[in-house]
């Protein structure tokens, strides 16, 4: 049961109103963008998932546009919704770190070396486990599950970079076009 208690007068009220109401991205107001990161089903389908953007647009490209955003001041915050056996694909945030935590399903988070790629490690997380990626490090994931994973995306920078693809990652030379 929610309970009213103002207290202020009635311009002060109207004003926390008012800043509440611009800080708060309902569940409701979103969509599964299935769009913004769909080239990369050129590599094939098992790449293809949608993003769920509520605070800035991630490190998936301009959506300045969208006026259901949350601005972003010191970070980034999405949902994505990967398929059973869907992967997302190796890649490199070089300017800030890249937290995943799960809210459905089963996710493998591989890290890989910085040298070529090669040696890895996975661990898999599950509902409310998290893992943090320092910027630098390479990452990919795969939903190991027999049905969608949905995972919250924190990228730590307002803007950040759009993320390089190393030479062992399937979308290496993909391009966004």
């Amino acid at each position: 049961m929610n309970k009213h208690t103002d207290t202020a007068d009635n311009s002060t009220e109207t004003t926390l109103r008012g800043l509440l109401d611009s800080c708060v991205a309902s569940r409701d107001s979103r969509h599964e963008d299935w769009d913004t990161l769909g080239f990369q089903a050129k590599a094939g389908d098992e790449f293809r998932r949608a993003q769920i953007r509520y605070i800035g647009s991630g490190a998936t490209g301009n959506h300045e546009g969208d006026d259901r955003i949350l601005g972003a001041g010191h970070f980034t915050f999405s949902n994505m919704r990967l398929p059973a056996g869907a992967i997302g694909p190796e890649h490199t945030h070089h300017d800030a770190e890249e937290v995943f935590f799960v809210l459905e399903g089963e996710l493998e988070v591989t890290v890989h070396d910085t040298e070529d790629g090669t040696r890895t490690a996975s661990r898999v997380l599950g509902y409310r486990d998290l893992v943090r990626v320092p910027a630098g490090v390479p990452r990919s994931l795969r939903n190991i599950g027999t049905t969608d994973a949905l995972f919250c995306v924190v990228i730590g920078a307002a803007k950040p970079q759009l993320p390089s693809y190393p030479p062992t990652s399937a979308m290496h030379g993909i391009t966004r076009d």
